[in-house]
């Protein structure tokens, strides 16, 4: 049936005509056309995971050579041994890293593809729904008697009211369709962000393992041209490497607002606070580092007043107001530093952002090595005590062995997860400023990528240390 009622500038269109554009609009976007088959994507995934798995059991036999020939007795054939075996392992790791990668690239490409198919449903699925209800508000426009008037006879006029209420059944279910589509397209995208991460840490690992055998080729090399006759000359280069380890176990590992102690002591509280918290120990050093590089650049305060949080600075005198805020930070502050014994006002904590005070601006109040703010480490002095052996009440900012497992815990909590680098990366910027670093280059950016560059360094010098 099909039939237009004119009154003035009115127009009311054909039933007929309405449903057959909803049936139309709905078989246009409910079906996905892929480039690729999903049978074909299982298929291809297969594969890659068993080549993945077969460089997985080479890996694991590279690592028990290294390890057992870590247990013998240094001499030049036993560390060329060694060395082999590490560069074997490390190149078995960037194939199997490359092959993650191309695993990940298809899925990649193939939830991008589904994103894009998604939004393109929702938003014919939105254009078609504008029309029909742009349609339905002109059929709703008019009373039951023109509608009657305008129909020759009675039965017409009840078929057009069952087609009207056929209009609106429709129109529900197609927002059903468009709900759906949007929660799907949410879902896809989390999960591409999921993926993205996964290739990153991939990369990473490759680039990391590439500056590996690049480092191990060179020693190997060295080793190589001492031949057996020249057994004195590998006893010299052999004390310039344990002498090389001594030299970086007594470096002085610097900590805020803190006397710094040596970095094997530091290696020392960062493998306990790894083995408590799953956190990497060089993250974990990393952390602390940045924090004492960027007590350099903002220096400490004192704090004035309980009352208003003002202080000044330590070293300089100068004035700063809202150094902690009052009373959220500033009673816990005068609470740990009495229960430690600590004269408040002789104590320091970090200053406000800037050199000089700001109006809106201000909020240090940083305690220690591990700077976290007198309300949060309320908050975690239980577990901090419990994993140094103390009672919460003794729990120490100032102490470098529980401010090294207060940061541990604290990136545990923020999602740092061990050899991952996109989540330590993340945990890093929420460490410093409550966000994650992921996007389009936010302020907070610069404090993971530091972080992360220092902790590379760092895990050069362990893995030295423990390859002597």
């Amino acid at each position: 049936m099909s039939f237009n009622i004119t009154n003035g500038s009115k127009k009311f269109i054909s039933t007929g005509t309405c449903l057959v554009l909803i049936f139309s609009l709905m078989c246009t976007v409910a079906i996905p056309v892929y480039a690729q088959s999903e049978a074909e994507i299982i298929e291809q995934e297969a594969k890659l995971r068993a080549e993945y798995d077969v460089l997985q059991k080479e890996i694991d036999h590279w690592q028990g050579v290294v390890d057992e020939t870590r247990k013998k007795a240094s001499n030049i054939q036993g560390d060329i041994t060694g060395l082999t075996a590490k560069i074997k392992e490390a190149e078995a790791q960037i194939k199997q890293k490359n092959l993650a990668i191309s695993q990940l690239s298809v899925q990649i490409n193939s939830k991008t593809k589904k994103i894009t198919e998604l939004e393109g449903k929702i938003s014919t699925g939105k254009e078609s729904l504008a029309q029909l209800i742009r349609k339905t508000n002109e059929i709703d426009s008019y009373t039951i008697a023109e509608v009657m008037f305008a129909n020759k006879d009675l039965s017409d006029f009840f078929q057009d009211i069952d087609s009207f209420a056929s209009i609106k059944e429709e129109m529900k279910k197609h927002f059903t369709i468009v709900r759906e589509a949007k929660a799907n397209t949410e879902e896809e995208k989390e999960q591409l962000g999921v993926k993205k991460n996964e290739e990153a840490d991939a990369k990473y690992i490759v680039e990391t393992r590439k500056k590996t055998i690049a480092e191990s080729e060179a020693e190997k090399k060295k080793l190589l041209a001492i031949t057996k006759e020249e057994e004195k000359t590998y006893q010299t280069v052999l004390a310039e490497r344990q002498a090389r380890a001594a030299q970086i176990r007594a470096a002085l590992f610097r900590l805020r607002d803190t006397e710094g102690i040596q970095f094997g002591k530091a290696l020392e509280y960062a493998n306990g606070a790894s083995q408590k918290t799953g956190v990497r120990a060089s993250l974990i050093l990393a952390i602390l580092t940045q924090e004492s590089d960027l007590g350099k650049n903002q220096g400490s305060c004192l704090l004035s007043s309980i009352e208003t949080g003002d202080g000044v600075g330590k070293n300089t005198g100068t004035i700063f107001q809202k150094v902690m805020k009052s009373p959220r930070d500033t009673i816990p502050f005068e609470d740990i530093t009495k229960r430690l014994g600590r004269d408040w006002k002789m104590t320091p904590v970090s200053c406000p952002p800037g050199t000089t005070y700001l109006p809106n601006r201000g909020y240090g109040g940083g305690m220690g090595p591990s700077q976290f703010i007198p309300s949060t480490w309320e908050l975690f002095k239980a577990r901090i005590g419990q994993s140094v052996g103390v009672n919460a009440a003794q729990a120490d900012p100032w102490n470098p062995a529980h401010s090294f497992v207060a940061t541990a815990i604290y990136l545990s909590d923020l999602g740092a997860i061990s050899g991952s680098y996109s989540s330590e990366r993340n945990a890093a910027c929420r460490y410093y400023s409550g966000r994650s670093c992921d996007g389009k280059q936010p302020a907070n950016s610069f404090y993971g990528n530091s972080v992360m560059e220092k902790a590379e360094e760092i895990q050069s010098n362990i893995d030295f240390l423990m390859g002597v």
